[in-house]
């Protein structure tokens, strides 16, 4: 039983997030909702007249993030900041991403019900462009505002139709007036589904989370030569794809290395000219491996490049493979953490101390910010799937630690 009277509207919460998941609602119960799209735009609109409705003010910065602020007691203290993002894969969840802005607008609405100021600001974001899906450069929005890229490099990104995300945020209205750059805040808490098996294998309602793990993401463009499928014997071929499928079970063998804390995944691949009867002449796809340790990330890029290279050569074939980016390990702060370990002990909610595996706006948030994240199970721990699944419980618990979480900080003394 809880320790509180203090509760959040777990019903509210629910229905909410039932009504945005009709937002790009896809056939299999999931979402469709690539960033700054014109879905995209109605779940912004959505968000922003949810937040006027609470009597939140709005702004946009430049990258289109979303900040609602509600004012505190003491307008001169920094505020707490909490939120997610709305952006969702091609085929996504209900609820990646999501749950942490809905949870965001419940945790409004429930200090509006109880008449709470709290002493500081506080303020809930809807991050620009967290999934990467379209333009190919996830964390985007959270990346600009803390400095990681700049603002230039975004806007010129394209997608696959050769739209840039300048034109895309004009054309949907979001390109914002504010600045896209760190300003100075309390602390930074991120509700999100575990994306991850280890909370509802172990029956645990809340993941305490401590920090996230490194990674480090590629592109690569294989290019050999089309050529007849019928005509073209082997010592005469340069398959791009041969080579590429190649480099695909060199990712796999390197992760695999690792035991269980090792990731590798190819999860793009575009084949060109993609015909049945002609040998493929070129192949670009992404690879990413990630670690709770910089150093085996390291190890990882130090093995994966040049092995890469060798079996292009083997294969007759050019291989241009660039870094997009690279992540170190991001631990949180120990008095955020702590924030969220003492709300699931003061509501009798079981919890672990948790790794995050998946990048989240968080981590580059956290340069800047004192910040924690609050993980909720999710079934099977699937993820990045329309099938992606919670039940109403789950979501309420992570709301109520949210809650606690962004209150007792809002209301510290200092």
């Amino acid at each position: 039983m809880a320790k509180t009277n203090q509760r959040i509207d777990g019903r509210r919460l629910w229905d909410s997030l039932m009504s945005f998941a009709a937002i790009g609602a896809t056939p299999k119960g999931g979402v469709r909702r690539l960033t700054l799209s014109e879905t995209d735009k109605r779940g912004r609109d959505k968000f922003r007249a949810e937040c006027e409705a609470l009597g939140l003010t709005v702004r946009v910065d430049a990258i289109g993030n979303m900040f609602a602020r509600r004012a505190g007691r003491d307008p001169n203290r920094l505020p707490v900041l909490f939120g997610s993002h709305l952006d969702s894969q091609p085929s996504g969840g209900k609820f990646d991403g999501a749950l942490g802005v809905i949870g965001g607008l419940e945790v409004m609405r429930s200090l509006n019900d109880m008449g709470i100021v709290t002493e500081a600001p506080l303020e809930l974001i809807n991050w620009t462009d967290e999934e990467g899906s379209r333009f190919g450069h996830s964390l985007m929005g959270s990346g600009v505002w803390s400095g990681v890229f700049s603002l230039d490099k975004a806007y010129a990104l394209t997608d696959t139709e050769g739209a840039t995300v300048a034109g895309a945020l004009d054309a949907i209205g979001y390109r914002g007036t504010a600045p896209a750059r760190p300003f100075a805040a309390d602390a930074y808490f991120e509700l999100h589904i575990e994306q991850g098996p280890i909370l509802e294998r172990e029956g645990h309602q809340i993941g305490v989370v401590t920090g996230a793990q490194a990674m480090v993401w590629y592109d690569a463009v294989a290019t050999g030569q089309d050529s007849h499928s019928g005509t073209t014997p082997p010592a005469a071929r340069k398959d791009a794809l041969v080579c590429a499928a190649r480099i695909i079970d060199l990712v796999d063998r390197l992760m695999r290395a690792r035991g269980e804390d090792g990731r590798g995944t190819v999860g793009q691949l575009l084949v060109s000219p993609n015909s049945r009867n002609v040998v493929p002449g070129e192949v670009r796809f992404s690879a990413e491996f990630r670690h709770p340790s910089d150093a085996e990330v390291d190890a990882l890029d130090a093995e994966f490049q040049p092995a890469a290279r060798t079996i292009a050569e083997a294969c007759g074939v050019d291989l241009e493979l660039t870094t997009l980016f690279r992540i170190a390990a991001q631990p949180f702060d120990p008095g955020c953490v702590d924030l969220v370990r003492q709300g699931a002990a003061k509501l009798g909610y079981g919890s672990r101390e948790i790794v995050s595996g998946a990048g989240h706006d968080a981590v580059y948030v956290a340069r800047h910010v004192p910040a924690a994240m609050i993980f909720t199970p999710c079934k099977d721990g699937l993820s990045h799937n329309e099938a992606e699944s919670i039940e109403p419980e789950e979501a309420e618990a992570g709301c109520q630690v949210l809650f606690e979480a962004v209150v007792a900080r809002a209301n510290r003394s200092l």
